[in-house]
This record gives structure tokens, C-alpha cells and sequence, in this order.
């Protein structure tokens, strides 16, 4: 049996099997006596080298544009606002109704500023508009003061009737009518009366009580951060985290390396351990040492601790030499090496699977293709805020279309990747009042720094994405859905979900913009598997790494036999009860009830299979930058 060390990584002279068929460059040549007479003008090709020039413009153009919009392709914004804007002109009824709301909300912001005139005391009367839950810009109580007040219920209201008449036209398209009023969301939120000095009562309030220095500081801050983005450098506070000296130091070994991973295999902190190991995919839009951070919150630590051997892969970080890099890549080289070296480590234990986001998408594809070839190496799969179903996928999907996607395709043709600046400007634009707007007040207005913290560092460590993966990824899966839909193929032949047997553990997070638990709770539709699904608080990242002592921490649990009926998700929520405190110990313990008696921990690494340490965790490709 060959050893995966001696694996070929080099790249075959062909295209995946699950590779977007190419579209033809121009028609087959016609016949001679086709060419000939009037109507010839059809059949007329195009050189070869006039097509493949004026591809290299459109795209070298595109990608040019990109840089100036984020990658957002205008294009698709344009297409989104011309569909309503058309259906709102054609539509009497609607404009009737948007001109009455103006008309009340203009009465009642009228009445709320008279009240607040004629207050004694200039405490405003009450607010005729209240937040969202999940807007905290005007909580402070110098809002409710006489002219405040009038200033941040006056641009709720605006922002309400906007989402009013963005939503609700008849014939518009879904997709139009979430992008034209995420757009336009976007584009209020920029004239918050908070994002202002002259108009922010906390802003003022400081500027008078420190003589402008808070300014000044801001001022500081933001020469500091531009020098620092137009140098490449990390933001402040990152030198704190030195990856291998105080967050990423659980004692491991790289045992295994090709040219797109490493694997690590952590040593045992218990004097015995469970038999069946576990294997963790994190995504490669992220560094894997997200779930191995300070020693306090490292889910490694918390699983070693446990008795579990744990192995973990780190991908390298693409560059453009890894431009024609797939998904079938990521499954080959990716994945199923990594099962096979810890095959090779423990030949008689069945693995724990564990994919975290986008690696649990492609360990979900890998578990259902083994399920279809008979391989029964898995004992269990884990899944962490990962999605196999992408019908609702969240705001995401707002970035997601013909014209967006070909946006990016050539966007990452001339680079051969997707940059982690345009990635980042994508995620912050989702939840741009708590990363975008109120890190400027902070930061800038105030005069005041956020102390960086182990997740931050981790956040700012970013990495690419291979042109050739991203756009099989973002098109196989987000737009046409073939995993959930039965047309993704591993091989040469689709998978089917519902070929997994093995028990799932699924984890979704309440305040996920990246993968909605939602759209996560349809593994339940998709598997005839026992699914145990755990709701916990907090966010994509902050919700996973949720460690034992973790203060406001809460999570929800059920486990759904094969042959119960199905829930859906809203009633799911609403009907099982809430647990306080880490969602880990749970999990922990659905690990043992399918895990064998106490053994002698293994070796690291394996010398009959030619699986010999190379280097101590957290190994080399998670330095690269």
C-alpha cells in the first residue's frame, strides 16, 4: 500500500470531472458550400486570436473596475435597481401608498419634536420609532435629549419608509428586491446622525470634556490604520498574537505535507485515550488556528483533554501558481489524503469527522461520496456553521448571480485568486453598523482603541482563495445548489446526502451572516441520517469558539432519529428548551456515548507507513502570508 507521503500532488493534464464545462470560444466550422452565397455572413468565425484578445480586454477591464467597487460587479446593481424602478413607475397603487406613509410618518415626527419642545425638563417625550433589537446606535440616554432626538428618530423613519418602498413592488424579482434594499440600507447608514461629529451628542460631549484631544487621537488612529492598509501591515494590536508563541501552541507534530496541506497530529495530554480519532477540517478562507487560540479557548486543548487524539489540517495559503486549483483538489489532496494518513496512523480505528464552515460543506461531499464507494471510515461527522443546502443562505446570496459571479471570475483571472481584502469588504459590508460605522466613531471620533483579543489577531490573519476553487465553489454550490440537489459529482458520479449514515452533530449559531442556522437546520431535509442539532448564541466565529466559563453563553440541543417526522426550524427553536453555559461539554459527550473504552495513546505519526514528524505544530504553511 503506498503511503499517502508519496502521494503525486502534481496536477493532471485535464479537467475535473465536477469542473464547469467550458463554453465554446466560437461555432464549429461550417462547410465550404455553407460559406458561399448571400446568407454566408452567419457561418463567418472569428480569428482565434481577435477572440482571445478581446476576452483578455473584457476581463484586464473588469478586473480593473473591481478594484474601485470592492469587487461588486455594477453591472448587477444596475440590472437591480432598473427592475424596480420600473415596476415602482408602473405601479400607481404602491406610489399611493408610499406618498401616505411619508405624509403619517411627517405627523408623527412632527407631534414627537413639538412634545420635545415642550418639555420642562428637555428629556424627549416618547419615541415615536424605536431601534431594531440589533441596533445599538442611539441607545445611549444623550439621544433621547432635546435636538437629538429629533435628529435619530428623523432618520429612522427615513430609513423605514426606504425599506418600505424598496420591498412590496410586484414583479420584482427576490434577488433584486434584497440587493436594492441592502444597497439602499448601505447607503442611509452612511448618513446616521451618529457617524457625525456636530451630531452626536456622545461625541460632542467628549470633544468638550477633553479640549478636542479625542480628535486628535482619532486623527492619529486613522493616519495609523491607512499607512498601515497601504503597507500591507496587520492592524494594531495584532503583534501582541504570535502564532506559535502564545495562541496555536498545543504540542503536535506535522506528520504529513503536500503541496496543499499539512496535517497535525497533537499529542496526548491524558494518560489514555478513545480509540477513534478525530479529524478536524477547518475551511481555507480562514487559518486553522481559529479553534487552537489561547490555551483558555483552544478546542483542540478542550478535545485532548477530553482523551480524544485529535488531528487538524492547515492549508496553505494559495498563491497565484495555484490559480487552477479545484474543488476536486481540495476533496483529493485536501480531505481524503488527510483520512488516509490517519488511516495509516490507526489502521483499525474508525475518525471522527469534524468540518468547521466551508470545510464542512466539502466534508459533507467527501462523507456522501464514501458512503456511495462503500469506504466506512467514519465513525461520526461533526458540522460547525457549515451548509449543504444554499437555497437560503443568507445575505450572502445577495452577491450571488450571473453578472456578480462573472464579475469575479475576472476579477480573480488576472490575480489567479480572491484577495483577503476583497473578501473582508464583502463580509464587513453585511454587518457594516458593527464593523464598519461604529469602529469609525469608536476608533476615529472618540479617540479610543479596542483592545485586540486572540480572535481579532486570528480575524486579521487572512487568507486567498484559488480562482479555479472559488469559482467552482461559488457556482456549484451557491448558485445552481448541486450538492443539496443531487448534480455535484466527486469523480465521476454525483453524490447523493442521503447516502450518509453515519450520526451527524450539526452546529448553527444564532447571529450567522455567513451561514445562517436556518440554512445549516436543512441537513435535517437532506440526510436520512440521526441528526443532533445545536443552537448556540453568538456569531460565525464567536459562537463556535465558546468555551467552558464563557460568560452569556447559552445553546439548544435535540438529536432527530431517522425515523422521527421532520420540524421546522422556527418550531424546533421554539419548543427546546435552553441550556446555559458552552455548548463544548455537550458535544464532548456525544463524542464519547459513540466512542470505544480507554486505550494507550498512539504514536505520532507512523513509521511503517513512512509518517515520520517533520516540524512541531502549529507547522509551516499557516505563517505564510
Amino acid at each position: 500500500m503506498q503511503s499517502p507521503r508519496t502521494a503525486k500532488a502534481a496536477l493532471p493534464d485535464r479537467v475535473e470531472p465536477n469542473a464547469p464545462a467550458p463554453k465554446p470560444a466560437r461555432p464549429p466550422a461550417p462547410s465550404p458550400q455553407a460559406c458561399s452565397g448571400a446568407n454566408s455572413w452567419p457561418f463567418e468565425r472569428d480569428s482565434y486570436a481577435s477572440t482571445a484578445i478581446s476576452d483578455v480586454v473584457d476581463r484586464s477591464l473588469h478586473a480593473a473596475v473591481s478594484r474601485l467597487t470592492a469587487g461588486l460587479s455594477p453591472a448587477a446593481l444596475t440590472e437591480a435597481y432598473l427592475d424596480w424602478m420600473i415596476h415602482l413607475a408602473s405601479s400607481p397603487g404602491k406610489q399611493t401608498q408610499l406618498v401616505e406613509k411619508a405624509v403619517r410618518k411627517s405627523i408623527r415626527l412632527a407631534r414627537h419634536m413639538s412634545q420635545c419642545m415642550l418639555s420642562r425638563t428637555g428629556t424627549a417625550a416618547r419615541p415615536c420609532i424605536e431601534p431594531l433589537p440589533i441596533d445599538r446606535r442611539f441607545s445611549d440616554k444623550e439621544w433621547q435629549q432635546w435636538p437629538y432626538t429629533f435628529l435619530y428618530q428623523s432618520f429612522l423613519l427615513h430609513q423605514q419608509w426606504w425599506h418600505n418602498a424598496t420591498t412590496g413592488v410586484r414583479g420584482v424579482t427576490a434577488q433584486h428586491e434584497r440587493v436594492v434594499e441592502f444597497a439602499s440600507r448601505q447607503l442611509l447608514d452612511m448618513f446616521s446622525p451618529a457617524n457625525f461629529i456636530a451630531t452626536n451628542p456622545q461625541v460632542l460631549r467628549k470633544s468638550v470634556e477633553e479640549g478636542g484631544m479625542n480628535l486628535l487621537r482619532g486623527w492619529q488612529n486613522f493616519v495609523e490604520d491607512w499607512e498601515r492598509a497601504i503597507s500591507g501591515a496587520k492592524p494594531v494590536g495584532t503583534d501582541e498574537f504570535k502564532v506559535g508563541g502564545n495562541i496555536a501552541i498545543s504540542p503536535g507534530k506535522v506528520i504529513y505535507r503536500n503541496r496543499l496541506i499539512e496535517l497535525i497530529q497533537y499529542a496526548p495530554t491524558t494518560d489514555n485515550v478513545r480509540p477513534e480519532p478525530i479529524l478536524i477540517i477547518p475551511a481555507w478562507i480562514m487559518k486553522y488556528y481559529i479553534l487552537d487560540l489561547s490555551p483558555h479557548n483552544s478546542l483542540v486543548r478542550h478535545l485532548t483533554g477530553q482523551g480524544f487524539t485529535v488531528f487538524m489540517i492547515s492549508w496553505k495559503n494559495p498563491d497565484p501558481d495555484d490559480r487552477d486549483l479545484g474543488m476536486q483538489y481540495y476533496n483529493t489532496l485536501g480531505i481524503m489524503a488527510a483520512l488516509d494518513t490517519v488511516s495509516a496512523v490507526l489502521p483499525k480505528s474508525k475518525i471522527h469527522a469534524v468540518g468547521y464552515c466551508l470545510g464542512g460543506t466539502l466534508l459533507a461531499t467527501a462523507a456522501a461520496a464514501m458512503a456511495r464507494d462503500g469506504d466506512d471510515r467514519l465513525q461520526s461527522m461533526t458540522l460547525l456553521a457549515a451548509q449543504t443546502d444554499f437555497s437560503e443562505a443568507g445575505e450572502l446570496m445577495l452577491f450571488i448571480n450571473e453578472s456578480q459571479l462573472s464579475f469575479l471570475e475576472d476579477t480573480m483571472w488576472e490575480q489567479g485568486f480572491l484577495d483577503t481584502k476583497q473578501m473582508a469588504g464583502a463580509f464587513q459590508l453585511l454587518r457594516s453598523n458593527d464593523l464598519i460605522w461604529s469602529r469609525m466613531i469608536h476608533d476615529y471620533l472618540m479617540g479610543e482603541r479596542a483592545p485586540m483579543n486572540d480572535l481579532m489577531a486570528w480575524n486579521a490573519d487572512a487568507t486567498r482563495m484559488p480562482y479555479r476553487m472559488h469559482s467552482e465553489y461559488l457556482r456549484r454550490m451557491f448558485l445552481e445548489n448541486d450538492l443539496a440537489e443531487g448534480r455535484y459529482r466527486v469523480g465521476d458520479k454525483p453524490v447523493a446526502l442521503t447516502d450518509i449514515r453515519v450520526p451527524i452533530f450539526a452546529v448553527g449559531t444564532q447571529r450567522d451572516h455567513v451561514a445562517p442556522w436556518r440554512s445549516v437546520f436543512k441537513i435535517h431535509l437532506l440526510t436520512d441520517s440521526d441528526v443532533t442539532f445545536l443552537l448556540t448564541s453568538g456569531g460565525h466565529n464567536a459562537g463556535i469558539v465558546s468555551e467552558p466559563g464563557h460568560s452569556g453563553r447559552s445553546y439548544q440541543v435535540q438529536t432527530k432519529s431517522h425515523l422521527d417526522r421532520y420540524t421546522a426550524p422556527d418550531t424546533w427553536a421554539a419548543s427546546t428548551p435552553t441550556k446555559s453555559g458552552s455548548w463544548w461539554p455537550e458535544w464532548t459527550a456525544w463524542l464519547v456515548e459513540r466512542s470505544g473504552t480507554l486505550v494507550g495513546p498512539p504514536q505520532i505519526g507512523a513509521e511503517t507507513a513512512g509518517l515520520y514528524p517533520m516540524c512541531d505544530a502549529p507547522g509551516t504553511y499557516v505563517m505564510q502570508d
